[in-house]
């Protein structure tokens, strides 16, 4: 295990590389020279995110297209799950930084959901979605630049808790369908001074569902081939495409999975793949020994989540330490319940690494 690289080759610097290009100035530090230099510079950048795609992933024979337009690979923020990921994007910060650690959040001694925002027992929780990350975020600062945030997803997303959260301050646009999505971005690109997010959903959730070797994923992987090369087929000429994922995935079958004991005193969050434990610091060490994890304590967790200043209430939310599942493994506790075939969370290369895609116009 290592922590992810946030002072120039992760995902924090891609979006810092393309704030400054727009606006002139960025919150995090830019990407290193060697990787910014494969991006060409331009007016406008449509920048597609492909929900659950490593960069191992472009190996598979499904993934031909996409794998020919990678020019380099950098981290996902820690820990590797969507909405940490996402908020790093919304608000060009590291983890650390913005708050939002882990999928399951502790909150007030309340393990939260931080896609659907309720509590392990399914009771919603009474906050403020839409002013829960720092304040200005990404879109606000681009805009007081005088550049245009937008994103296009499909349009069973509009409004839900997670896009209240995300982009405050830009533009939404709903897409009915792929073609949808296409050509909503391209329209909106053609203008200058704007950045248009694209969500493309499919490999994460075929993951998901049915693990990488299934025909389920491997279709997935076309249909995110065929909007990215449509995309890069229509840009106008002051536009660049850039593209990449929010973290990788590994497969575990059912018999990997392992529950955790519901025991006094002990919180767990996180993931399935890196569980946080708050409390009972010795019993969980000696669970750990009991189980096919490693137990990480505290303090060799920093770095993980990036570098400070840190968020006002970083140290409360942060764990104790953590029990991280072996390769291949997983773990089951309350609010953390499902047996999928696809799983992400943890270090390993296959869920860290993420690439960097990039087409230009007439490619």
């Amino acid at each position: 295990m290592r922590p992810p690289d946030y002072h120039g080759g992760g995902l924090v610097n891609l979006i810092a590389e393309l704030e400054h290009r727009l606006t002139g100035s960025s919150a995090a530090p830019r990407l290193r020279v060697d990787l910014a230099a494969r991006i060409p510079p331009a007016r406008s950048y449509v920048f597609v995110l492909i929900d659950g795609l490593g960069n191992h992933q472009l190996d598979h024979p499904a993934a031909a297209l996409l794998a020919r337009d990678r020019v380099g690979a950098i981290d996902a923020s820690f820990s590797t799950q969507t909405t940490v990921n996402t908020s790093t994007l919304a608000t060009g910060l590291p983890p650390s930084q913005h708050g939002l650690i882990a999928y399951l959040l502790r909150l007030n001694e309340r393990v939260v959901n931080t896609i659907f925002w309720f509590d392990p027992e399914g009771q919603s929780v009474d906050i403020d979605c839409r002013q829960f990350l720092p304040t200005p975020n990404l879109a606000e600062r681009m805009s007081a630049a005088g550049v245009e945030s937008i994103v296009v997803e499909p349009a069973a997303f509009i409004d839900s808790p997670l896009d209240r959260l995300l982009y405050r301050g830009a533009t939404m646009v709903p897409a009915e369908d792929d073609a949808a999505s296409v050509r909503i971005a391209l329209e909106r690109a053609a203008q200058p001074k704007k950045l248009v997010a694209v969500y493309v959903p499919h490999v994460d959730a075929a993951a998901h569902a049915a693990g990488q070797e299934s025909d389920l994923y491997r279709d997935a992987l076309g249909d995110a081939a065929d909007i990215w090369k449509a995309i890069a087929a229509g840009l106008p000429p002051h536009a660049v495409a850039v593209g990449t994922a929010d973290h990788g995935h590994v497969d575990v079958t059912p018999e990997k999975y392992y529950r955790l004991p519901d025991l006094p005193d002990m919180t767990f969050y996180g993931d399935s793949r890196v569980v946080y434990v708050s409390g009972a610091v010795d019993e969980a060490r000696a669970l750990a020994s009991e189980l096919p994890v490693s137990w990480v304590s505290r303090s060799d967790m920093d770095g993980w989540w990036g570098p400070p200043p840190y968020h006002p209430e970083f140290e409360h939310r942060r764990p104790d330490g953590a029990l991280v599942a072996n390769n291949g493994f997983a773990l089951l506790y309350p609010g953390n319940e499902g047996l999928m075939v696809g799983q992400h969370g943890g270090l390993t290369e296959a869920e860290l690494r993420i690439p960097i895609l990039v087409a230009t116009p007439g490619r």
